[in-house]
């Protein structure tokens, strides 16, 4: 292309107009008359103005004729001169809303907007992300000089979630479900109040809790009441409906794990299905370590394992707490409110937490250390609670037995601050004399130690007599120690395994055992389960003399207790029980059955 016609070109943009780019189509490319013939156009006099052309023509090449067109087609001033023919230049880049208008395409004042916009730009660029343009301010646009392309990105304005108005917030919040919506209430308070709407919430609740409609049943004047009440969505104060549809969620939570703990095995009297329960509710235990201060650090189970009327629950990590800071330790369950099998657990979903046992740490003191070994010393802290501390008195683990005994109740139905309290239970009256004493009861027995299991056995066919009744317990007598056919092998050597996140040991002489009682309707009367400790005797009780080294086990509680006679062969590397006696308080039996013993 000559100087006049690029010239010519670069007046033509300048003045504002753009030039209607000729057709370039199939017949141009290979002559009109079809046999070849090169099309040719007039050469413009370099120095007219008025756009005069020549009579004489030149032929143009089929590859440089409709790329020139498309340079015609832009109006380009000198900064945009693009040499088509041999591929120099760069063409207008597509933008995020269509292509970018290279600068002077637009009528009127093109310099005084182009920089405006590219002032604008640049501020833009150094405020970074989220600079928010005044009404009316050009559109940024990036802009090239004597062929060198700016790479900086043009900064797009864009509008806070904060700064939209309360009805297209809604309109948003309207496609969240419950569980993005209650988290989207947790970002400020105006967000709580729009994501407590109402409408949105009733519409929710709607869906998840559809009526069951009856054609023959006829309804009370209250759940008419009811029915009519939910017509009336405005009236209510705002979060009612969020409320109730939390609340009607819980209800249903609950319903269905009181329905999972029904199932219990006719060898044990205890549930069956606890594992369903962690596994499909997301059934979690917790434990809440609160400072003097009033700060809480709330630390998830880490292991669980489960014995055959226990599970052991086991909590360790590198982020303990001083133990100096702190007083009390709760252990509490925690269920989410939106249970779902197919999908991972959410620690930080909704969620509620049901009190088991609350533990003084200031117990902790050197009477009453359980057992020991060269990293560690356990303490023992009732109901069920080993609490391992480092040489150097900071917190090593935690780990809590706790019976399956109404264990899905405790762990669901209480609250962060109350414990769940069974129902008082209402046996059938005994009609028989007190003379012929308490008869047909049975006894499940479990000694285990951090996954590894040393007895499990069921005695049967227990009885007490009223002569039998001293200091308010009734003594029942399991293993004599006068009948070899009664004694019962332990498996191994009793210890207590444990373990940390780098570090793991074996604590001789400690386990933990699980009591299951059940009374003659096989219900179970009395269950409980607790850290024991093997007490070394000099000398055994009087009975037949035997070869090898004796050990006690006790254990006692208001309700009930048992005293363990253990004797240990050096030549098998054994346990033996040798004698077991059981004792269970007559107020609890007087308040079972109704007697007056």
């Amino acid at each position: 292309m000559s100087v006049s016609s690029r010239n010519q070109l670069t007046n033509v943009g300048e003045q504002g107009h753009r030039p209607m780019a000729p057709r370039c189509d199939r017949r141009t490319l290979i002559g009109i008359d079809g046999v070849g013939k090169a099309p040719t156009r007039k050469r413009p006099d370099a120095g007219s103005k008025s756009g005069a052309v020549h009579g004489e023509t030149r032929p143009t090449s089929a590859r440089a004729w409709p790329l020139s067109c498309a340079c015609a087609r832009g109006g380009a001033s000198r900064r945009h001169r693009v040499s088509m023919a041999t591929g120099r230049g760069r063409m207008p880049r597509s933008g995020r809303f269509g292509p970018q208008a290279p600068r002077g395409s637009l009528p009127g004042d093109g310099s005084a907007r182009d920089s405006a916009g590219a002032a604008a730009g640049r501020s833009a660029y150094r405020k970074g992300f989220g600079v928010k343009f005044a009404r009316g301010s050009p559109v940024v646009r990036q802009c090239t000089r004597h062929g060198q392309h700016n790479e900086k990105s043009s900064s797009i304005s864009f509008v806070s979630l904060d700064r939209m108005p309360s009805e297209v917030l809604l309109n948003i919040f309207s496609y969240l479900d419950a569980v993005s919506l209650l988290g989207t209430g947790c970002v400020n308070r105006r967000f709580y109040h729009l994501a407590s709407d109402n409408l949105i919430w009733r519409r929710i609740y709607s869906a998840a809790f559809a009526s069951k409609r009856s054609h023959w049943k006829v309804h009370s004047v209250e759940e008419t009441a009811t029915c009519v009440s939910l017509l009336s969505i405005e009236d209510k104060e705002g979060g009612y409906w969020k409320k109730e549809y939390i609340t009607k969620q819980i209800s249903s939570v609950k319903e269905a794990l009181t329905q999972i703990a029904k199932p219990v095995n006719s060898y044990t009297g205890l549930p069956t299905k606890f594992k369903e329960v962690l596994r499909v509710f997301g059934l979690r235990f917790v434990i809440i370590l609160r400072e003097k201060s009033g700060k809480e650090h709330i630390m998830q189970h880490v292991d669980v394992s489960f014995n055959d009327t226990s599970v052991t629950v086991v909590w360790y990590g590198k982020n303990w707490p001083k133990l100096a800071m702190l007083s009390t330790l709760d252990l509490c369950g925690m269920t989410p409110v939106f249970a779902d099998r197919h999908k991972t657990f959410d620690p930080y979903g909704p969620r509620w937490l049901s009190l088991i046992a609350k533990y003084d740490l200031d117990h902790l003191r050197e009477p009453t250390i359980f057992g020991c070994d060269k990293l560690v010393r356990i303490f023992c802290l009732n109901p069920g609670l080993l609490v391992g501390l480092w040489q150097d008195a900071e917190l090593a683990f935690v780990m809590a037995n706790l019976h399956f005994h109404h264990l899905v109740e405790r762990s669901t139905l209480g609250s962060a601050t109350l414990p769940y309290v069974s129902p008082q239970h209402h046996g059938p009256f005994l009609d028989d004399s007190p003379e012929y004493g308490l008869q047909g009861y049975q006894l499940h027995i479990d000694m285990h130690g951090g996954g590894t299991f040393y007895l499990c056995s069921t005695l049967y066919a227990l009885f007490s007599s009223k002569e039998c009744i001293e200091n308010g317990y009734a003594k029942f007598m399991v293993i004599n120690l006068n009948n070899n056919r009664q004694h019962l092998p332990l498996i191994g050597k009793v210890g207590l395994a444990w373990r940390t996140t780098i570090f793991n040991g074996f604590i001789e002489n400690c386990s933990f055992m699980d009591l299951t009682v059940l009374e003659e309707y096989r219900k179970p009367f009395w269950c409980v389960t607790s850290p024991v400790h093997l007490r070394s005797v000099p000398h055994p009780s009087d009975g037949p003399h035997f070869q090898g080294h004796t050990y006690y086990v006790d254990y006692m509680d208001p309700e009930g207790g048992v005293h363990a006679e253990l004797l240990w062969i050096e030549e098998t590397e054994e346990y033996f029980i040798v004698s077991l006696v059981l004792y269970l308080s007559v107020a609890k039996i007087n308040r079972w059955f109704g007697t007056a013993y």
